[in-house]
């Protein structure tokens, strides 16, 4: 029985051979010499990658006004399919487009999908074969792909190390700190002296109590550490084959530290997790919060819309370790009837230096190509931030990314990271004991995956 890929739904498409006979590799190839279809079907959550598809390949004519079709200069038009991550609505739309990827018309089929680095796993999946591999697309990883970082290429990976997908973005993380609060405490906002200050887990420890003493917390929220926690776990949260939910020591680690952190006030207490009010309200002027942990996209589109003082009043400088936060990655759908544009596009977004430093200096993502990132580091003219008072962020984020060693992925990523912690934040509010955070974590699990058997909890 399939235990691991992409849905129960999709399991049972598989299962009745729908998905694997809907053009594998052999018709994939074909259709590279055969005529491109007249409309390219890309589903995902969001317009960030429709607005990077317009700003850096060469073949876009126009797009609407709604943003839902984008025409390009040969005629073929782009339909952007897009649905909302919360939820989960995203993935059962895409899930249900690939049900029917088998029988759907030309211009019905999907030809393009996201995935994120908390479900990519879901799709790469060699059984599910929903994603192709990019050789079949005449894509060459080794070489087309060359300069991009390694641990991207192996979360884009199938079990077997077969690429089925490919991103723009790298997603290092960083700590975001407030310049006026550093010079408060530590009498300087300098980012290499800062960074002194939080460069371990024992030293920002100690930092906390400084600036607890001053009325200030480290951060906002027992949610703002899990990441990096949750980078660091050594084994997959299901192993390949298995049934059995495996609760990696760095996440009890995690529950632990918070609940210290949290009893000694170095966290704000009235901040109950992320993407709430008073999350955002803590990246404001009033705040007492000191720093928050985030990648690029964490600073341009969480960080700075929610800051409501003068620009300047934050810095970036090293994170207390090495991690990953996000990533979007792009696959060309088994079965698309459009295999030559949907490499043109893959490679224009997700290979091309030059691109790539544009959609750097454009949406301030930190992208996928070493030597363009090597050069925006050493680039302030170019890459200098006013929000972070004339900072070159760049400079900080390329060394993080060249050292993270992604954590071993499975399908069941995504509703294990989120339910640990909305299991644990009952523990961490006080609403119930450790033990009764752990029994509802088990249930929470197993009803969202009926399949497992057992949770394992590390001794």
């Amino acid at each position: 029985m399939k235990k691991r890929t992409v849905s129960v739904l999709l399991a049972a498409a598989m299962a009745a051979g729908s998905l694997a006979g809907c053009g594998g590799s052999d018709s994939a190839n074909d259709g590279k010499n055969a005529e491109e279809g007249s409309v390219i079907n890309i589903y995902s959550w969001n317009n960030e990658f429709r607005e990077r598809v317009e700003a850096v390949y060469p073949e876009v004519a126009e797009t609407s006004k709604d943003g839902t079709v984008t025409t390009l200069k040969d005629g073929t038009e782009i339909h952007w399919i897009i649905n909302p991550n919360q939820d989960g609505v995203y993935q059962q739309k895409l899930d249900e487009a690939l049900l029917r990827q088998a029988d759907a018309a030309a211009d019905d089929k999907v030809d393009i999908f996201l995935s994120e680095t908390d479900y990519v796993n879901k799709y790469t999946d060699a059984e599910a074969d929903v994603a192709m591999p990019l050789t079949d697309l005449g894509i060459d990883p080794d070489t087309d792909l060359a300069d991009q970082y390694a641990f991207t290429k192996v979360t884009a990976s199938d079990e077997n190390g077969v690429q089925r997908g490919s991103t723009w973005q790298c997603c290092p993380g960083l700590l975001v700190y407030r310049r006026d609060i550093a010079k408060d405490v530590f009498g300087t906002d300098d980012p290499q002296a800062v960074g002194e200050k939080v460069k371990d887990w024992d030293t920002i420890k100690n930092t906390a109590e400084e600036l607890s003493a001053k009325g200030y917390f480290t951060f906002a929220s027992y949610a703002d550490t899990f990441r990096l926690y949750g980078n660091s776990i050594a084994q997959p949260w299901v192993k390949p084959g298995e049934t059995v939910i495996n609760v990696d020591p760095k996440i009890m680690a995690w529950v632990n530290d918070s609940k210290e952190w949290l009893d000694a006030g170095y966290l704000d207490k009235t901040v109950k997790g992320q993407w709430n009010a008073d999350w955002n309200q803590a990246m404001g002027s009033a705040s007492n919060v000191f720093a928050f942990l985030f990648p690029a996209w964490g600073i341009d589109f969480t960080l700075k819309p929610n800051w409501d003082g003068d620009d300047g009043m934050w810095a970036v400088t090293n994170p207390p370790q090495e991690y990953n936060w996000g990533g979007s990655y792009i696959h060309a759908c088994t079965g698309t009837d459009n295999p030559q544009h949907v490499k043109e596009i893959i490679l224009a977004v997700t290979a091309d230096k030059d691109n790539l430093l544009t959609i750097s200096k454009d949406f301030s993502d930190f992208t996928n190509t070493q030597s363009s990132m090597r050069a925006a580091a050493a680039d302030d003219a170019n890459f200098s931030s006013d929000f972070l008072g004339g900072q070159n962020a760049f400079k900080y984020f390329a060394p993080v990314a060249e050292n993270i060693v992604i954590a071993p992925l499975s399908s069941y990523d995504q509703g294990c990271v989120e339910l640990i912690q909305n299991s644990f934040s009952d523990y961490l509010q006080g609403q119930v004991d450790y033990d009764k955070a752990k029994a509802n974590f088990e249930t929470a699990i197993l009803e969202r995956y009926p399949e497992i058997t057992q949770v394992n909890w590390p001794e």
